[in-house]
């Protein structure tokens, strides 16, 4: 089974040469530490910085330089820093060849629900809607179920929507799972993890077929 860092290390593997790439709140923004250092990626931010390096170190921090989430970052060289409407074009532009959100919920079809919980306050939806409207690509990072031990992949959301049809493909904390028009399409298996785990931590349709690899970081 895999923590928070794990998820983030194996997402990470599925970040290419090249790619422009936007990191949500939460766990995708551990992804950044773990790319592969012989290739070149442009972590990109809605609050508008381009350019975005790993977490820095304790006493490094600087408090000036900041992600969506409103925690410390570093930049690396070369990286750029803009308004919110040069941010937004990008994104909006399908300037941006991976997302990488976190989520409440995910349904077989794809939908999405990271946004809101009925009775808690919110102040909107924000950038998320933007995301998921223009990117093509998007990988959800999310534990497998919540804390009451309920499924977190399932048929239907019963939260609030973000996107509809949307999500590529998740990585939780029990398996890689891929999203197809006939539901979650079961990839990898975290180490420990048996096929039956995943089953059962699954409401949604799970396809399974042949031998399902041990996921490797």
């Amino acid at each position: 089974m895999l923590d928070k860092n794990g998820i983030a290390k194996r997402i990470a593997k599925e970040v290419q040469d090249g790619f422009y790439v936007n990191l949500g709140i939460g766990i995708p923004t551990l992804v950044a530490n773990y790319v592969r250092d012989d290739i070149d990626v442009e972590f990109q931010s809605e609050n508008g910085v381009l350019g975005m390096g790993p977490f820095p170190f304790e006493g490094d921090e600087d408090a000036d330089i900041i992600n969506a989430g409103k925690q410390t970052i570093t930049t690396l060289p070369g990286a750029s820093f803009f308004d919110s409407s040069m941010s937004f074009s990008m994104i909006r532009g399908k300037h941006v060849d991976l997302t990488i959100l976190g989520a409440m919920e995910v349904a077989e079809n794809g939908d999405i629900a990271n946004w809101k919980i009925p009775g808690k306050m919110v102040k909107g939806m924000g950038g998320a809607m933007d995301l998921v409207a223009s990117a093509e690509n998007i990988i959800v990072a999310m534990m497998h179920t919540n804390r009451a031990g309920e499924s977190k992949l399932l048929k239907q959301c019963s939260l609030p929507l973000t996107g509809v049809g949307c999500v590529k493909k998740i990585v939780t904390n029990l398996a890689v799972i891929e999203v197809t028009d006939k539901g979650f399409k079961l990839l990898e298996r975290a180490p420990g993890v048996s096929v039956d785990d995943i089953k059962n931590a699954t409401e949604g349709v799970l396809i399974v077929e042949g031998e399902i690899p041990e996921m490797t970081l």
